[in-house]
């Protein structure tokens, strides 16, 4: 594994893209895993994705501090949306997460690439890390959103 491998992860739901979309986006905050995947952990209140280029991915702490885990880089509902990704680490070392949503004959497949590891010191762990860590996040969402 190298800091050049992109990372690959693909859900099948029974929801149409417009659906698959919304969820993902509109309702993060309800699916994902913030006591395990966020900066707060436990303490975590929320998570949102603001809407168009430009838009934060953004955690809220009870006390009312926000986290910035990435920016917002393309934005084409329903079918894609790209952001960096940098979640406890500096915006200098974002990486990039493209979420493409494909109707399929009974639903959509939702395939997420995380790639740009050489923008991290530790991009060979981290790719790891996110290797493994991707799949419950992602199985969260596949049963939210059907």
């Amino acid at each position: 594994m190298s800091t050049d491998d992109v990372l690959r992860k693909t859900v099948t739901l029974s929801s149409g893209p417009e659906a698959a979309f919304r969820a993902f986006t509109d309702d993060m905050g309800r699916w994902w895993p913030l006591a395990t995947h966020s900066v707060g952990r436990a303490e975590a209140g929320d998570v949102v994705v603001e809407p168009g280029i430009d838009g934060r991915v953004v955690e809220t702490l009870p006390d009312g501090s926000a986290a910035v885990w990435g920016t917002v880089t393309a934005w084409d509902p329903p079918r894609r949306v790209a952001f960096t990704w940098h979640p406890g680490t500096p915006e200098s070392q974002a990486t990039r997460v493209e979420v493409s949503f494909r109707a399929t004959g009974s639903g959509t497949e939702v395939e997420l690439v995380h790639s740009g590891w050489g923008r991290r010191p530790d991009g060979e762990q981290a790719r790891g890390a996110y290797d493994a860590g991707w799949e419950p996040v992602l199985d969260r969402f596949a049963a939210f959103a059907g």
